[in-house]
């Protein structure tokens, strides 16, 4: 399982990314623009919502599962949430939480 969760959070960064590279190149690299077309109806700002709320739940449980067990390489599943996406962060920490040797 730990390559499949490597797996997804390499397809859940390069996947999204090129979407946001296509925004930017056709709009310029405007991050507020960026937010401001997430926000161009109700659907779109109830998915940035929903990713926002699983991004804060994500980085609540990292948070408190690195302090409970001294595995602080978890971390950097905070940054590739919030830099990145929760399709990121979250196979990444669940590739980092998992035992070596269990491919």
């Amino acid at each position: 399982m730990r390559f499949l969760w490597l797996a997804l959070a390499i397809w859940g960064t390069v996947h999204p990314m090129a979407y946001f590279l296509a925004w930017f190149d056709a709009n310029g690299f405007s991050i507020m623009g960026m937010v401001e077309a997430w926000h161009a109806n109700a659907a779109t700002s109830g998915l940035v919502w929903d990713l926002t709320i699983a991004a804060i739940t994500l980085t609540i449980w990292v948070l408190v599962e690195c302090a409970r067990t001294g595995r602080w390489l978890g971390l950097l599943a905070i940054p590739a949430t919030f830099c990145i996406g929760v399709s990121c962060g979250f196979p990444l920490y669940l590739f980092l939480r998992a035992p070596r040797g269990t491919s």
